[in-house]
């Protein structure tokens, strides 16, 4: 088998294709149905809105409310100094702080914040301070 995507089971589908097109720049082919996904590098991302999944799957899931802490996406930059760039953007454009930006012993400048749904979303550097 090899990995192809990563998806979120989301509420509200049309503000999180909004966020993650707009705010965090991702390209989707996005038509306005229950699935969208966007490309990255080697894989996709998706969403699908949970009413329709459930539908789909005549399942019931549980889905965490508030932070999500049960997985992130990590978003890499070139330098430390972008993390922080990036950390203060994202803030302006509503996602919310988790964890400013700081420089770890291993040599790793790392923030965290939440997208508009609780999920964690980490912007990380092991590049220079510039």
């Amino acid at each position: 088998m090899k990995f192809s995507a990563v998806g979120f089971f989301v509420e509200d589908l049309e503000n999180m294709v909004k966020f993650y097109r707009d705010v965090m720049k991702m390209d989707t082919d996005w038509d306005g149905g229950p699935f969208a996904r966007f490309q990255t590098e080697g894989s996709w991302f998706m969403m699908f809105g949970r009413k329709d999944f459930e539908d789909m799957t005549i399942q019931t899931f549980d889905y965490p409310k508030g932070l999500n802490g049960t997985m992130e996406l990590a978003f890499d930059v070139p330098n430390f100094s972008d993390v922080d760039k990036e950390y203060e953007r994202l803030i302006q454009s509503g996602a919310k702080s988790v964890l400013q930006p700081l420089t770890k012993s291993w040599g790793q400048r790392v923030c965290y914040v939440a997208d508009p749904e609780g999920n964690l979303l980490e912007i990380c550097s092991f590049g220079v301070m510039l």
